[in-house]
């Protein structure tokens, strides 16, 4: 408890110095301020963009295989119908009924018991009925425990009145890398290996748990889909994109003891995934969180994009005379 009231110090102490020295300020703060979003101030936003420009230089500018592209945050909705993220980009939710505070299940579980029972709703539903409080008032009335699409929906005209004329802010940068693919293959004659690369803003309305910029609502990734032949050793090459993750993080100061890989197990990877790995760092709240992820991805994102778009969305290799493409 000692330590855990030390790291909230710390963390309040980070919050009130980011302010004052011009770093980060509270959202919309001359209006009372506006839950977990933040301004990046003079120094903030250099701070930043320094970041940025190294992960370019590293990633898109040293290398010969990578390109980089900067698509739109609005798409066609059919883009997150292929992907899947309109059926299946959830969180399970759960409120306190006596405070009305919304949280997640899955994190209070892990927190309280240990116990990853992400997906599994019964149960996460009992141990919440047996075992926790609510963090927030300390009482236990919890509702049920149910999912809910973190996708924030955007109407495209004034009425909203159809599925049509609704689209999605993008959740993740990578759709916009998918969708031009053949573009990027046309136009700059790549050879694969080869990788696209892009910078940009995306939005997931997930229930935030307040720990200063950690996972907002509004953020900012730095993506790169990397594409190889689907016969390829492809295990050596994953051992490698996360070494140069590892590296990223430390040429920003951290140290490689605060820094760990963490892979997820067989009944937790996604369907087309072969293999996904986080790489993971110490913060000063609650231990070790995801920082960077690396998934094998098979071909199911240019896939799934050929099928609904009715486009070829292939590689073809005059060496070995195929025409397919994993990332």
């Amino acid at each position: 408890m000692e330590k855990d009231q030390a790291n909230s110090v710390s963390l309040e102490k980070i919050v009130a110095l980011s302010k004052r020295r011009g770093f980060i300020f509270p959202g919309s703060e001359i209006y009372g301020g506006f839950a977990n979003s933040y301004t990046y101030g003079p120094y903030g936003v250099s701070l930043k963009n320094n970041i940025k420009k190294l992960w370019w230089k590293m990633f898109v500018e040293d290398r010969e295989d990578i390109v980089g592209i900067d698509g739109p945050i609005l798409l066609h909705p059919k883009v997150w119908e292929a992907s899947g993220h309109t059926s299946g980009f959830n969180d399970a939710l759960v409120d306190c009924k006596e405070c009305k505070k919304r949280f997640r299940p899955d994190h209070l579980v892990e927190e309280a018991t240990g116990e990853d029972l992400e997906g599994r709703l019964d149960d996460m539903k009992r141990v919440l009925d047996e075992r926790i409080n609510c963090p927030s008032c300390g009482k236990r009335n919890w509702s049920a425990v149910r999912n809910f699409n973190m996708m924030f929906r955007v109407p495209l005209n004034t009425t909203g009145s159809t599925d049509e004329e609704i689209t999605y802010l993008r959740p993740e940068t990578a759709g916009a890398i998918f969708i031009e693919f053949k573009n990027v293959l046309d136009s700059m004659r790549v050879k694969i290996p080869f990788g696209i690369a892009q910078i940009g803003k995306a939005f997931r309305n997930e229930i935030v748990a307040g720990n200063f910029i950690f996972r907002l609502r509004e953020l900012e990734q730095m993506e790169i889909e990397y594409f190889i032949r689907p016969d390829a050793e492809w295990e050596p090459l994953f051992e490698a994109w996360l070494s140069l993750q590892e590296s990223f993080a430390m040429a920003l100061g951290a140290a490689p003891e605060n820094l760990r890989r963490k892979e997820h197990p067989k009944e937790k990877l996604s369907h087309y995934s072969r293999k996904t790995t986080d790489i993971e760092f110490r913060y000063p709240f609650g231990g070790f969180k995801e920082l960077f992820g690396l998934a094998h991805r098979g071909d199911f994102d240019l896939r799934r994009h050929a099928e609904v778009s009715g486009q070829p969305l292939e590689y073809f290799d005059s060496e070995k005379m195929s025409a397919s493409c994993h990332t």
